[in-house]
Order: structure tokens, then sequence, then C-alpha cells
């Protein structure tokens, strides 16, 4: 697994990886009450807006990690959102991107490097 600076997950899986969001971003968010979901087949940029993530304390965005195609979506979060808060690094991901380049993840966070970014 890698990691980003905005506290997402990233998880290869065969030509695709898997996107959540961390333990420490599901905590600082409090109860997610609501997630809208990208659309599958949308292309994204690095940086693209493609999540939005409503909490009793605040709404929040996803980006784009990588240049892609969103391949899949956890349809499981638009019913329960509170999977967010139960399980951040397992049910709860996001979407699924097949990206552009797959060798683009080397410039992101190993879980060692991302504990000592957030003070873990």
């Amino acid at each position: 697994m890698k990691f980003t600076e905005d506290h997402e997950w990233l998880r290869p899986d065969g030509d695709v990886i898997v996107v959540g969001i961390t333990e420490h971003a599901a905590t600082q968010l409090g109860d997610v009450v609501f997630v809208e979901l990208p659309e599958i087949e949308t292309q994204v940029a690095k940086g693209d807006e493609i999540v939005v993530i409503e909490s009793v304390k605040a709404a929040s965005d996803i980006v784009a990690p990588l240049d892609g195609e969103i391949v899949a979506v956890n349809e499981a979060l638009t019913d329960t959102p509170g999977l967010v808060n139960e399980d951040p690094l397992g049910e709860a991901w996001f979407f699924k991107i097949k990206v552009d380049d797959m060798s683009a993840l080397d410039a992101f966070m190993t879980e060692d490097e991302y504990k000592d970014h957030v003070g873990a």
C-alpha cells in the first residue's frame, strides 16, 4: 500500500489501484453521513476532486491521486456511509482507477513514511 499527503491509501490490484482514506482521515472527519462517488468510465486527472464525503463535522473531497479512468466504485458507501468509519482500510474503499502509469505509485509514501507524516 502507498499513501498520499491527503490521507488517501492506494492499493495495487492487478492493473488497477484501489483508493480509500486512512484511519487517521476517517477519525478526523467524524461520523460520515454521505458519500458521493464518481461515475464509472470517468477519465480523471491527478488532483481532480472526484468524491465528496460529508460528516457531522465537515465536508471533504477526495482527489484523483493519478491520471486514469474510474473502473469501479463502492456502491455500498452510498447506502452505508458509516463504513468509512468502521473499516476505512478495508470494506470502505471508494473507487478503483486504471492508471495511465503504474510506476507513478513509487512517488507516494510507504506506510512508515505516512505514520511519520501524521505523527503516529
